[in-house]
């Protein structure tokens, strides 16, 4: 008979409620600019609350980049997958700069 499966620990795992917060307070702020859109809001208006939505995303983005630098990388590292994690990490990095 076997237990249960452990959950993996995440570079994010530490700060896991923060994100979880942060992303609560981003889907807020989307719903108000459905509700923006449905009244008929003002477009400046609009475009300034999406630009605040993608800077609260860009700093999920980095706090998630964060926590997979210094532990899913060092751990990599210690497997002799060094390489293999940075190109990983270098190409969502550079997802994460395209845009528009």
């Amino acid at each position: 008979m076997t237990g249960p499966v452990p959950t993996p620990t995440r570079g994010y795992t530490a700060s896991k409620d923060q994100l979880l917060a942060r992303l609560r307070r981003v889907e807020g702020q989307v719903r108000g600019i459905e509700k923006m859109v449905d009244e008929d809001r003002y477009c400046i208006d609009v475009l300034t609350q999406i630009s605040a939505i993608q800077a609260a995303l860009d700093k999920v983005a980095l706090g998630l980049l964060d926590g997979h630098a210094r532990h899913c990388m060092h751990e990599g590292a210690v497997e002799g997958r060094a390489d293999a994690m940075a190109t990983e990490m270098m190409a969502a990095v550079g997802r994460l700069m395209k845009r528009g």
